[in-house]
């Protein structure tokens, strides 16, 4: 399904990310596991047309964001990264939300 290709981009990106963030932490697996993991599988999941995907990326999108507030209100070493955690976690918010819109717009635009 081609509604959730920017969802599963912007997935990848996420998982990316917390690859890079964790490259040289010393619970790396963890690090991975627990932060890399999930997006990656979700945008796999998107990729393949998975209906839910956006629902349960959007969710967890919701515990990202709050995970990088929560780190740029507390850490100021690591503001820049929390931040950029936060702007990747709406544009998943974003993404999972396209194919709603997309499907209200067209049924507006059938209905009048």
């Amino acid at each position: 399904m081609k509604a959730l290709r920017p969802l599963a981009f912007a997935l990848l990106a996420l998982t990316l990310f917390y690859a890079a963030w964790f490259a040289g932490d010393e619970h790396l697996l963890t690090g991975l596991l627990v932060f890399a993991l999930p997006p990656f599988l979700l945008a796999i999941a998107a990729w393949r047309g998975w209906h839910r995907a956006g629902f349960a990326a959007g969710v967890l999108a919701l515990l990202w964001f709050s995970h990088g507030v929560m780190l740029a209100w507390s850490e100021p070493a690591q503001r820049g990264m929390a931040l950029l955690e936060v702007a990747l976690a709406l544009a998943v918010i974003y993404a999972s939300c396209l194919p709603g819109m997309q499907a209200r717009r067209e049924k507006r635009r059938n209905a009048g």
